[in-house]
């Protein structure tokens, strides 16, 4: 009864808090959209010597033209995914998955081999 809108007709009350949600709903979908066009490109920071060494090795196995950065951390759901961290360097093996989804890409992370979606990684 204290609350602002405790002499609020049960039905009203209801209706407004689906309202609220709804609305609340709709900002948070058009911020993560926001975020995911205006996301900075991850920073170049210098390879510490084993990560250097696994980038000369996907060079010489895969040449330079193939190599991607990961420019967001990816969690990988399904099986064969990949789970990769923000700035890690792999090799393209095919822009296709195995049901020809050309949206995951299958990449060569320097020793594991599997799929992450290809909005997420960038030339290298």
């Amino acid at each position: 009864s204290q609350m602002p809108h405790g002499r609020m007709p049960l039905p009203s009350f209801w209706k407004m808090v689906e309202d609220t949600l709804q609305q609340s709903g709709a900002q948070l979908r058009t911020f993560c959209q926001t975020f995911e066009t205006v996301a900075p490109s991850p920073v170049t920071q210098p390879l510490n010597p084993a990560e250097e060494r696994k980038v000369l090795s996907l060079v010489s196995k895969h040449g330079p033209d193939k190599l991607y950065q990961v420019t967001s951390n990816i969690s990988g759901s399904k099986d064969l995914d990949l789970t990769l961290q923000r700035g890690q360097i792999v090799a393209l093996l095919q822009s296709v998955d195995t049901k020809g989804n050309t949206s995951r890409w299958l990449v060569d992370a320097g020793g594991p081999r599997g799929f992450v979606p290809a909005g997420k990684l960038q030339p290298y």
